[in-house]
């Protein structure tokens, strides 16, 4: 299988993903076709000494990056040279099985659109994180790339996700449920209820009704629906509280020598949930709905999260999922 991997996308480019692609290549079985400035990335490599690893991978050079700050429509308007709009056309035209970036979210949403296209049926893509909760991991979908949507579109979304968590994450019967302001049917406004309607009469889902925000990290269900204004807010909500605990443990540990002698007696259990909450752990963001494996990997992403990421990539893409998510949709149009 040959990943392509936005060389110049994320706070820590090219560095830390060189690292993470030579880290995925030794451990993954997976090729590597990497996008970006060649003379750069061998600079980088040298630095890094992982120059033999790098004769490894595929370079596919381009000229310029997209910065964080830049459109979402430069990555088909000004900026079709970019390491980002380059991998985008290579996966469109059959050159690699995948594509992963650390960049810009939403030139990467317009360039997945409009570059590699939606599943025939599929109204919006949208971006689906897996996040950590109590008892395991869900899917809060969508996570940020649809501000506005219509009931319809969470439908589908809850079917994406469903098939994702079933094919590639491996729940056998995934709960799907909407997030809302309560867990009565009447509550939250038309979208809501319009959206409960449809879901709740699917019969390829299995959807338990609304969840609240207070609820999804104790297991209320492995599929969290939303539109990308409310799974945003949620997501980055999710993961502020998720730093701001671990630092208020950290500071209890560190404050005296009682602290201390007691965070020796629990380091190895202080240490496995750190990694229980740390989002990191699941690298990125599948892009759902696109026609050919789109990934977001995390802006600040570093070498073991992008590896992680490319796990999960290497996992969607042998799946077989779109296919499934084509013929899900195409039953409900």
């Amino acid at each position: 299988m040959k990943i392509i991997v936005d060389a110049f996308g994320g706070d820590n480019a090219p560095g830390e993903i060189l690292l993470g692609c030579a880290q995925a290549k030794q451990e993954l079985g997976v090729d590597i076709l990497l996008t970006g400035d060649r003379a750069r990335l061998e600079a980088c490599a040298k630095e890094l000494g992982i120059s033999q690893d790098l004769e490894a991978m595929e370079i596919l050079p381009c000229g310029e990056a997209l910065t964080m700050e830049d459109e979402p429509t430069s990555v088909i308007r000004e900026k079709t040279d970019s390491s980002m709009a380059v991998g985008l056309r290579a996966l469109a035209e059959g050159k690699g099985d995948a594509f992963a970036s650390a960049g810009n979210s939403g030139a990467l949403v317009v360039g997945a659109t409009t570059i590699v296209k939606r599943v025939r049926g599929v109204k919006r893509v949208a971006f689906a994180p897996i996040m950590p909760k109590s008892q395991g991991f869900f899917m809060l979908i969508d996570g940020g790339a649809n501000v506005d949507c219509r009931p319809e579109m969470l439908l589908q979304f809850g079917l994406m996700g469903s098939a994702y968590m079933k094919r590639v994450m491996g729940i056998e019967n995934p709960r799907v449920g909407l997030a809302n302001v309560g867990t009565e049917e009447h509550k939250g406004d038309q979208l809501r209820q319009e959206a409960l309607a449809l879901l709740k009469a699917c019969p390829d889902i299995r959807f338990v009704g609304n969840v609240e925000a207070r609820d999804i990290p104790f297991d209320a269900a492995d599929v969290v629906v939303a539109d990308g204004f409310t799974g945003n807010m949620l997501l980055k909500l999710y993961e502020g509280v998720a730093m701001a605990l671990m630092d208020k443990i950290k500071g209890v540990f560190l404050s005296g020598a009682k602290g201390k002698l007691a965070a020796g007696l629990v380091y190895k259990d202080l240490k496995r949930m750190k990694k229980e909450l740390d989002y990191n752990e699941y690298g990125g963001a599948p892009i759902m709905g696109c026609s050919k494996p789109v990934f977001k990997i995390h802006g600040s992403a570093k070498a073991s999260t992008v590896k992680s990421a490319l796990r999960l990539v290497r996992d969607y893409a042998g799946s077989g999922i779109i296919s499934q998510i084509g013929a899900a949709v195409s039953k409900k149009s």
